[in-house]
């Protein structure tokens, strides 16, 4: 994630990843990103769950203007309900 956003940045492109592994995105440091305490295969959310798939990605897309600081990882609120998982 952190090499390929770096090169993309490089050329002008902001970037933003969206991580589930925030141990793993620390160690990468990507340029920014957006760090959701949910279960591996649920990087926006639960499946059909439009409004929370929407909420997540427009998050997402507003922090390539917001945040200037490389290397921020945004840990935004957002809790899976669904059911329980370590």
């Amino acid at each position: 994630m952190g090499l390929l956003q770096r090169a993309i940045e490089a050329i002008g492109i902001p970037t933003i990843g969206i991580t589930l592994k925030k141990e793993v995105t620390k160690k990468v440091k990507p340029p920014r990103a957006l760090y959701l305490h949910y279960p591996f295969g649920h990087p926006l959310g639960e499946a059909f769950a439009v409004k929370q798939q929407r909420t997540i990605l427009l998050e997402a897309l507003g922090a390539l203007e917001t945040v200037k600081e490389p290397g921020t990882i945004l840990e935004p609120s957002y809790r899976w309900r669904r059911h329980r998982f370590e």
